[in-house]
């Protein structure tokens, strides 16, 4: 029987409970070992009333950005609860993750960067250069970064936030996880955000952080591998988008006899 490509592999899969379990699955399928350990939540919001303005009047904007699948989830479906999607209101997306989301749930055309799959790569298209005059929706949660809307505005547009959930650090106990990583059973951690991983370390606590330098951090882009807390691991690998791209990134890493 044919080996498969991630034999062995020891992953730590950090993105919230759902996703994860659905990425630990497929790669589990290549010989994988994922371990699911959510660093991050995903909470409903009271909607504000800017929000709610925004949500009722969908048809005063003339784009709309979406900044995660989850703002595609928890967005897409506020809105429709109040109205129909105007057909002349586009939509865009921050990463082909957020334009599939957005593609599934109905968005036949969909602004999203062919490769750089982050707000800098969105920005550097041609259907947001020349936006004077227009009114832009980011849909996203609480905080977060402010690049798109300080770009937009700076090139004439009228930006407006949805924020239609929370992020939230989970409390989990991680001695099951440390007592896998002692016994050799962790190679690799992936994370996809920078307050992703503060919170992965934060929670593992001083005994968790001290097996840092024996596993690979795996991220979306070189952002995330920039982070303070990614110097601690032996190495830091981007990977290309999906399970694919992780595994493939993965496929690299050997794992001791």
């Amino acid at each position: 029987m044919k080996a498969r490509r991630l034999e062995g592999v020891g992953i730590v899969i950090t993105r919230p409970r759902e996703p994860a379990e659905a990425l630990a699955a497929a790669l589990a399928c290549e010989g994988a070992r994922p371990i699911v350990f959510p660093a991050l939540a995903i909470e409903d919001v009271a909607p504000s009333a800017a929000t709610e303005d925004a949500l009722a009047h969908l048809e005063r904007a003339t784009l709309a950005i979406f900044v995660s699948a989850h703002a595609v989830d928890k967005g897409v479906a506020a809105a429709r609860l109040r109205r129909p999607w105007p057909a002349a209101l586009r939509v865009a997306a921050v990463g082909e993750a957020t334009a599939e989301a957005l593609r599934n749930s109905g968005f036949a055309r969909v602004i999203s960067p062919p490769e750089r799959h982050d707000s800098e790569g969105l920005l550097a298209l041609p259907e947001l250069a020349a936006v004077r005059g227009s009114h832009v929706l980011i849909f996203r949660g609480e905080g977060g970064r402010e690049r798109l809307r300080e770009v937009l505005q700076e090139r004439g547009a009228t930006v407006a936030y949805v924020e239609c959930y929370r992020r939230v650090k989970p409390r989990a106990d991680p001695a099951t996880l440390i007592a896998a990583w002692k016994r050799g059973e962790i190679q690799a951690v992936s994370a996809l955000s920078g307050e992703t991983l503060e919170n992965f370390v934060a929670m593992i606590g001083p005994a968790g952080s001290a097996l840092l330098g024996s596993a690979t951090l795996v991220v979306p882009h070189e952002a995330i591998g920039s982070h303070r807390e990614a110097r601690r691991f032996a190495r830091v690998v981007v990977a290309p988008h999906g399970a694919e791209g992780l595994a493939q990134a993965l496929s690299g890493i050997r794992v001791a006899p």
